[in-house]
């Protein structure tokens, strides 16, 4: 089945507790965007937040580090209670340095690549990773449309990492809509980020309509 990991950042930012327990059973972990301003325009949830939050689900929760210093946040967001952390590739100066830094605490560890930056940036790190975020929007933009590139991108990560023998799995970040999942599905992604289209829907209608993409694609 297609896997959610659902963005916090389309839910009600002031009940997101109650948010986060609507939805739960329909989502397969959470995705918190991390924005300090810099890097991005954005400023996005902080590690006492994730705290707070960890108690009121049994959930995974991944923090994706749009951040100009992206190292120095990995302790306090693991320490909070992240499970998952995925940078962005263009703010790393070490790459080996920064999946030790997640590995060290057995946590998941992910790269996200922005639109213009290519798969095989990645190449000699697929063993290692457990998650590449392909981002169909600009980095830290909200309610964009996914770029006509999205699809092909997918399938040429899956091309990569299967050259590599590696297990990284493929997701989807920005510009997911009722009309692109299906084109996302088709290119075989393993995990969407929904955010409005989870929280302004009925979750348990969409994760039917994801099961019945999946469905119509093998047969």
């Amino acid at each position: 089945m297609l896997k959610c990991s659902t963005s916090l950042w389309s839910a009600d930012l002031a009940n997101l507790a109650s948010e986060m327990r609507r939805v739960e059973a329909c989502s397969d972990r959470f995705h918190l965007d991390v924005a300090d301003g810099h890097y991005t325009p954005a400023l996005l949830f902080f590690p006492d937040l994730v705290a707070q939050l960890r108690p009121h689900t049994s959930l995974a929760m991944e923090v994706h580090l749009m951040t100009t210093d992206p190292l120095a946040w990995v302790d306090p967001f693991v320490q909070a209670g992240a499970d998952g952390v995925i940078f962005c590739y263009d703010t790393l100066r070490d790459v080996p340095a920064a999946i030790r830094a997640v590995k060290q605490h057995g946590k998941m560890v992910g790269i996200s690549l922005g639109l213009s930056e290519s798969v095989d940036l990645l190449d000699e790190y697929w063993p290692e990773l457990d998650l590449v975020t392909i981002c169909g929007t600009a980095m830290g933009i909200k309610g964009a449309e996914l770029d006509p590139s999205i699809p092909d991108k997918i399938r040429q990560a899956q091309r990569h990492i299967a050259r590599a023998g590696a297990a990284t799995e493929v997701q989807a970040d920005g510009g997911i809509r009722e009309h692109t999942v299906p084109l996302l599905a088709q290119a075989e992604v393993d995990w969407i980020v929904p955010g409005s289209l989870m929280f302004q829907s009925q979750p348990a209608e969409l994760r039917l309509w994801l099961a019945s993409l999946i469905a119509a694609q093998a047969v």
